[in-house]
């Protein structure tokens, strides 16, 4: 079965109560399902820009895209996200990652596991929030029962297990990152190995998981082979046509673009897009080429 597509925007710039208001308004307005927030030192606090967007607007769903599991324990974790549940009507989505930007955990004076520890750490918080949400004497109680929906992102085999046994909603950046933050774009056919690699894990899951990807290049009305060159200079790993096969990088006329998301759901199964926050309005002509398919 074919699952519909939703649209998300990732928030990526702090501003004032009205610009935010007026962001996730315009956000509302333009179709989007999901409005999103990421957690890096330097661009707007997940929770109180989540409840600030619940007080905007009526319809969208609201997450993190994703909280670094290193900067908070389960504990205070689960009290964040259980009273934003409240606070935002029961439209939270809570997204969790291992956090990959060593630089982050120096400024706040954390420590920066080995990728073994960070994962480590993950699967705890992922075990302890279940257990604290769906507990029935915890207090506060999510809006929703038995617990908002819960987001993993990453590429690894370990991350892609976990994902595989807890996530309602698989995500996946398309990218392998350094402990620096930069990314490299992994190869389509690396995507392929990874994908068939989570559905190893997930066979016999009753729901199967929602599969996000998010996207990083939105050139509408762009020349596909023109963007493809530009772009594959900076991913020399990568030729032409494997960036113009990529799921993370849209480029083209407005049906074209519906065609290539189309045909990732088909290929990879993505039927949850995001978008970052400067591509907003590009995409959504192309959003609503797509809605109710």
């Amino acid at each position: 079965m074919t699952r519909p597509f939703r649209f998300a925007v990732n928030m990526l710039t702090p501003g004032s109560a009205a610009q935010w208001r007026e962001k996730c308004r315009k956000a509302e307005s333009l179709g989007y399902d999901v409005i999103l927030v990421p957690d890096h030192l330097g661009m707007p606090a997940p929770f109180p820009s989540l409840v600030a967007a619940a007080e905007a607007t009526e319809r969208p769903r609201l997450g993190t895209l994703v909280l670094n599991a290193g900067l908070w324990n389960p504990a205070l974790l689960a009290r964040e996200a259980a009273t934003t549940d409240q606070l935002t009507g029961g439209r939270l989505e809570l997204g969790l990652g291992t956090g990959y930007v060593k630089e982050e955990h120096d400024r706040a004076g954390l420590p920066f596991g080995s990728p073994r520890e960070r994962v480590d750490h993950l699967e705890h918080m992922v075990t302890e929030l279940d257990r604290l949400l769906t507990d029935p004497g915890h207090a506060p109680s999510p809006a929703q029962a038995p617990r908002p929906p819960l987001l993993l992102g990453g590429n690894g085999k370990r991350m892609l297990r976990l994902a595989a046994r807890h996530a309602d909603i698989a995500a996946f950046s398309g990218a392998a990152s350094s402990d620096s933050g930069a990314l490299s774009l992994l190869s389509p056919s690396v995507m392929d190995e990874r994908m068939a690699l989570y559905r190893s894990f997930a066979a016999g899951r009753e729901t199967p998981a929602e599969l996000n990807i998010l996207v990083q290049v939105v050139a509408t009305g762009a020349d596909r082979r023109a963007t493809a060159r530009k772009l594959a200079g900076q991913t020399p790993d990568l030729t032409e046509d494997e960036v113009l096969e990529h799921p993370v990088v849209l480029a083209g006329s407005v049906k074209d673009i519906a065609d290539q998301v189309r045909a990732h759901r088909e290929r990879f199964g993505f039927s949850y897009l995001t978008v970052l926050e400067p591509n907003l309005e590009a995409f959504a002509p192309v959003l609503e080429e797509l809605r109710g398919s």
